[in-house]
């Protein structure tokens, strides 16, 4: 089958020779337009695991068997022709010797080679193995997820691949860059633990900045007041929860403004709410009884509203906050079904599945995928 053009990396050949840390910064360059090839053992099983099906779509496949000198001799081929070279080397494992960056830019001193691993190549952890929840508890994110006082809790569905695998196509991208004025490939050794830390945003700097260790507050935030006040973030609804914190500054001023205005017209009792200079408010010096107090009818507001009352009159008054999407909602939202973002291709037994599109729109068109997870090369 005929790839589509996508004029971002049309030029690129990939090769995705990753287990599960590796696969999404695959995807993330076949939909960027990279002509990129999955190395899979021979024999393998089919793949009908949606989450294997999802990431592997829009990439070509070739069965190999890097255990024999001919599957050896045809990956050299294919890696000194190529760009970028994906890999997830197991730490201990005798077959990681074979993505050796010396090994491989001996055979093509242009190649970028990008190694996911659960601790990075070096440092004292770099031996050792990990699954999602020892990356996410590794990391410091499961100290964060949790209410307070309970056990560190692990995100919902494993995480630690998104975050992995999106650091190692951003730093894939920029030695590629490297590579455009120097004429020289080079090692991108991503750790998995590393880039975890990077989503939990606030918190390393928290420390870094004020001495301060967050701490698991469930629905709420902490770190915005001096006094130690926590703010509410997730406020039930009539049909889910609504995202939404109290702020300060130009842009608080005008969300807090205009909610207070949208419940002043539905003759909603306003309590402290009447009273506050939102101009001159400071989140920062309130105390925790001051915040209660604030929350107190903002919570009881909300719990009359359904998230798309929410989100239209938000939207039209320019305030700041959003509905919590579940699943369902993501697949009926019209932006999304706007903008092209879904994509129905051939599944298996000659049915038809749903596909997340390219993330990107290029010149006005979102670059269509190729083909289904089962494509041979």
């Amino acid at each position: 089958m005929q790839r589509p053009m996508n004029p971002l990396l049309q030029s690129c050949a990939v090769i995705d020779a990753s287990e599960r840390l590796g696969w999404l910064a695959g995807r993330l360059f076949a939909d960027l337009g990279a002509s990129v090839l999955r190395i899979e053992p021979c024999g393998a099983a089919a793949r009908d695991d949606p989450d294997w099906r999802a990431l592997h779509v829009n990439k070509r496949h070739v069965a190999l068997d890097l255990t024999t000198a001919e599957g050896v001799r045809r990956f050299d081929a294919l890696a000194a022709a190529a760009d970028i070279v994906l890999c997830t080397p197991r730490p201990g494992d005798a077959a990681a010797s074979f993505f050796d960056y010396a090994r491989l830019a001996a055979i093509n001193p242009r190649l970028v080679v990008v190694s996911v691993t659960p601790f990075g190549l070096r440092g004292p952890k770099a031996g050792w193995l990990a699954s999602d929840l020892e990356i996410m508890a590794a990391s410091g994110a499961m100290s964060l997820a949790g209410e307070p006082g309970g056990e560190p809790l692990r995100v919902s569905a494993p995480q630690a691949h998104a975050w992995a695998g999106a650091q190692a196509a951003v730093g894939a991208l920029i030695a590629l860059r490297h590579r455009a004025q120097s004429g020289r490939g080079q090692l991108v050794d991503v750790s998995a633990q590393a880039a975890v830390i990077t989503a939990l945003a606030h918190a390393p700097t928290f420390f870094d900045i004020a001495g301060i260790t967050p701490t698991r507050a469930g629905a709420y935030m902490t770190g915005r007041s001096v006094a130690g006040a926590k703010y509410r973030v997730f406020w039930p609804c009539r049909d889910g929860h609504l995202n939404f914190i109290v702020y300060g500054g130009g842009a608080g001023q005008r969300t807090n403004e205009q909610l207070v205005d949208w419940m002043r017209g539905r003759r909603f009792e306003l309590g402290p709410l009447e009273n506050i200079d939102w101009k001159h408010w400071d989140p920062t010096r309130s105390t925790q009884a001051e915040v209660d107090a604030i929350e107190a009818p903002i919570g009881r507001f909300f719990a009359t509203l359904t998230k798309r009352e929410f989100l239209e009159e938000a939207h039209r008054r320019e305030m700041l906050g959003y509905p919590v999407s579940t699943v369902a909602d993501i697949a009926a939202d019209p932006q999304l079904a706007a903008r092209g973002f879904w994509q129905d291709l051939p599944g298996t037994e000659g049915g038809i599945e749903r596909h997340c599109g390219a993330f990107v729109v290029v010149d006005g068109v979102r670059p269509p995928l190729a083909a289904g997870a089962a494509e041979r090369a």
